[in-house]
């Protein structure tokens, strides 16, 4: 490890979610001298304002469903009552608990929390409401926050930032948006009993997932009673007289009344204003951080990670990153991020899981060769009792040529949980003969992607 006592610190990270303290930790567990600041509660988004929150809202959603499918399997079941100040409270207390793991986990590894807004001032130099330290190496890890539309009314409109700490939950949700926050905080909303619109600009939500389960759970969705709605967008909102709901002035001439309009249309990165450019760093045309294998900015000394590079916005691969930095920067261990085969999870209702290559981008890799597509649809076993319509698919991509499996598909009941094995057996380079030879486990929806037998028709490349 290197070191200078140049300097107040050998890393200054600005920004303590996932991957900023992770880099923090391991960085300081390697000796160095480290120092995180932070202007908000310890954990960043995932923590706070997105995947703990939202997974347990999940949790609070899916009961309805379980409640009416208890019927089929003999229960029976009485008055029930949902409780929106009791769930905010019971994820506030948990949340709490998470963001002390954080600062205990930081303090152990002997790292200095500094609370407030940190801004660059020189490659070396990073000022704390004031308060100026000098670093080795600075690390930008200030994650990214909800894009909001620019037009009329849109003050009227929240993210999903301000959905977590909302008072009360309407009868009338509309979400405008189509990438995964919009799908799952749809079937958040549908499963706490309130009337749900999602609108998307595009022909089918969820762009750069595969084709067949974007199509198969927009038409679980409709099928559950979600208004999903494909090619509209929002002009403009209006607030309506004498109540407190909205009228919204769609693309396609027509209008719509609710009584919350939540925007899902992604997420910027949170670069500008930082003094990023003044010291020399280099933006994308999205303001993503530009960055070598080694996270090093145009500016040597300043590295960054995470969302606001603007690569894959996951959790798991921020810490990876942070992972990455602190070996190559205090452990003598130059290290990359492999972005190929990462698992994804969409929290919808039903949920997916997702490894690899979708069906269009699989013949580009297969180099324009024979992609052999394997598809299983059928009713879950616990559906047969329930009496549920919902439907499971199962989908494997396979290059004729290698026999390498370049994609595994799930629209369905623990899609990610069973994704996650699947993804270690691609990142291992496994082939269709290998799924072939593994005995299935059942009776289990997983076995299905070992008992795949016959390709569907042939699918040319495009």
């Amino acid at each position: 490890m290197t070191t200078s006592t140049r300097y107040d610190y050998d890393l200054f990270t600005i920004g303590a979610g996932s991957g900023g303290v992770r880099a923090a930790r391991m960085s300081g567990s390697f000796g160095a001298r480290v120092a995180v600041a932070e202007s908000s509660d310890l954990g960043g988004t995932c923590v706070n304002l997105g995947c703990v929150p939202k997974k347990l809202f999940v949790y609070a959603s899916s009961f309805s469903r379980e409640f009416a499918d208890a019927r089929g399997f003999g229960w029976t079941v009485g008055e029930r009552e949902h409780s929106w100040p009791q769930l905010l409270a019971a994820k506030n207390q948990e949340i709490e608990r998470l963001n002390g793991i954080y600062a205990r986990l930081l303090h152990n590894a002997g790292v200095d929390i500094i609370r407030g807004r940190a801004r660059v001032v020189d490659p070396h130099t990073v000022e704390v409401d004031g308060q100026r330290f000098t670093a080795a190496h600075i690390l930008v890890a200030t994650g990214s926050w909800p894009r909001m539309p620019g037009i009329h009314g849109a003050e009227h409109a929240i993210s999903s930032n301000e959905i977590f700490h909302l008072e009360s939950l309407p009868r009338r949700i509309t979400i405008v948006g189509g990438g995964y926050i919009g799908v799952e905080f749809a079937g958040i909303f549908h499963g706490l009993g309130r009337q749900v619109t999602q609108l998307y600009r595009g022909r089918m939500f969820l762009r750069g997932f595969d084709d067949d389960i974007r199509a198969a759970l927009a038409g679980e969705m409709r099928r559950a009673g979600v208004d999903l709605r494909m090619n509209v967008n929002v002009n403009a909102i209006h607030k309506r007289d004498g109540d407190a709901g909205y009228r919204l002035a769609l693309t396609d001439g027509s209008t719509h009344d609710t009584d919350l309009v939540m925007y899902a249309t992604g997420r910027a990165p949170r670069s500008r204003g930082i003094g990023l450019e003044e010291a020399g760093v280099k933006l994308g045309e999205h303001g993503e951080i530009l960055v070598d294998e080694h996270f090093r900015s145009s500016t040597p000394s300043i590295l960054a990670i995470g969302d606001v590079l603007g690569r894959v916005t996951l959790t798991p691969v921020a810490i990876r990153e942070g992972m990455a930095v602190a070996n190559t920067l205090f452990n003598n261990a130059p290290t990359t991020v492999d972005y190929e085969y990462i698992p994804t999870g969409v929290f919808s209702q039903p949920p997916i899981g997702t490894v690899g290559y979708s069906e269009h981008d699989a013949h580009a890799h297969a180099a324009r060769g024979r992609v052999d597509v394997y598809v299983s649809e059928f009713r879950p076993m616990k559906h047969t009792l329930s009496g549920r319509e919902e439907r499971t698919l199962m989908k494997l991509l396979v290059c004729r040529d290698s026999d390498r499996v370049l994609g595994a598909h799930m629209l369905g009941p623990d899609a990610p949980e069973i994704i996650q094995g699947v993804a270690i057996a691609l990142k291992c380079g496994a082939t269709k003969a290998q799924f072939d030879a593994t005995i299935g486990l059942h009776p289990s929806a997983a076995e299905e992607f070992v008992t795949m037998r016959q390709p569907r028709g042939d699918v040319p490349p495009t």
